[in-house]
């Protein structure tokens, strides 16, 4: 007995001098359980508006005043016509327009009746609908409130409009999203552990002192997948324009170049994760733990990133699935230029050179 006493106490001892054990038995369950309880939610917050008001008079001030007061909408924009309201859609820059009419104060007054109308973007069918639902209910709140004072009955009715996806079609976000999900995780698992079994064999050393240049054989190792991952783009594509509906309303050069340049950063990032891969094993396990949880939570692909805590919020930046669903989502839904999604382009661009250099310094490849 004291030597199965004696055994165990040796594993126990194994166990907490292994920190990546220690880590994988504490860290991940804490960093999950705080990731899932604070991402996953079906609440909005802090979701940017942008205000059409026709009447500027003192009641539509003190709704306005009342919905910016809320935790769930915050004002962007004040817009002055109509035709504003769809370039504000491209730019993403906010989910919904509340539209106040004409005489607001004077029909409250003499027919006891105004309207307030609601356009949201619904490129995010749920967001969409959560947006509506919480504007109706601020207004029902605030006429309730107004009606205390007086005899006669006060009402705000609203008249929901919806942009580029009238039927709310949830396959209108599934589509970008599973595109996003697919291209990130088989570019870079398939990268990393391709170029982790070079190391792993020992074959790595070998090609890095062929005639062949460094730089040329990590290329040489990324460009098949970079043509697979092409064709894995334009068959989820296909099939969500022929099988599922899915609109294509923006230029298709520009969503091949999109597509093309997310591919890359990905097939980049892969090759960052080579760098601290010893074994296809870490590879796969960096690539799939480290890349699939952040792309489905973090993204806004599932859950609206606004909604989010602060902290969660700035390392969603980080994530170069995020930046590909705006872009993919603004051509295919809302049809917009390289004018709208240049910001996006940029911060891919931007991060691909990143992991590219790290990886450079890392391999310690001289590029001539």
């Amino acid at each position: 007995m004291k030597r199965f006493i004696g055994f165990v106490t040796k594993e126990f001892y194994h166990i907490f001098r292994d920190k990546r054990t220690m880590f994988i038995l504490f860290g991940m369950p804490i960093a999950q359980i705080m990731l899932f309880g604070f991402a996953i939610t079906n609440e909005i917050n802090n979701v940017n508006i942008a205000i059409l008001d026709k009447s500027k008079d003192a009641e539509t001030q003190k709704i306005i005043n009342k919905i910016s007061s809320s935790k769930y909408f915050k004002i962007n924009e004040e817009i002055t016509n109509e035709n504003q309201i769809e370039s504000v859609f491209k730019r993403g820059k906010v989910k919904a327009v509340l539209v106040f009419e004409k005489d607001f104060i004077k029909n409250i007054q003499t027919i006891k009746q105004a309207k307030v109308q609601v356009i949201t973007d619904a490129t995010d069918p749920n967001v969409a609908n959560t947006i509506s639902n919480y504007v109706n209910a601020i207004l029902l709140n605030y006429t309730q409130e107004i009606n205390k004072n007086n005899k006669s009955s006060h009402q705000i009715q609203t008249q929901t409009q919806l942009y580029y996806n009238p039927e709310l079609k949830s396959i209108f976000t599934f589509v970008p999203g599973v595109m996003t999900i697919i291209l990130m995780l088989v570019s870079a698992m398939m990268t990393s552990i391709s170029i982790t079994r070079e190391k792993e064999l020992g074959t790595m050393e070998v090609l890095l002192v062929s005639p062949l240049k460094p730089f040329q054989v990590i290329i040489g190792k990324v460009f098949p997948y970079i043509f697979l991952s092409i064709i894995n783009a334009a068959i989820i594509l296909l099939l969500g324009f022929f099988v599922f509906g899915m609109p294509i309303e923006g230029n298709l050069f520009l969503l091949a170049f999109e597509s093309v340049l997310f591919i890359t950063t990905a097939l980049s990032l892969g090759i960052l994760i080579s760098t601290v891969s010893n074994s296809q094993q870490t590879a796969m396990m960096l690539s799939l733990m480290g890349l699939m949880l952040p792309v489905i939570i973090l993204s806004g692909f599932i859950f609206p990133v606004s909604s989010m805590p602060l902290p969660l919020q700035i390392i969603s930046n980080i994530i170069p699935a995020k930046w590909f669903i705006i872009i993919i989502k603004a051509i295919l839904l809302k049809g917009a230029t390289i004018s709208v999604i240049w910001k996006e382009t940029l911060i891919l661009i931007g991060m691909t050179v990143f992991f590219i250099a790290i990886s450079v310094k890392k391999y310690k490849i001289r590029l001539e």
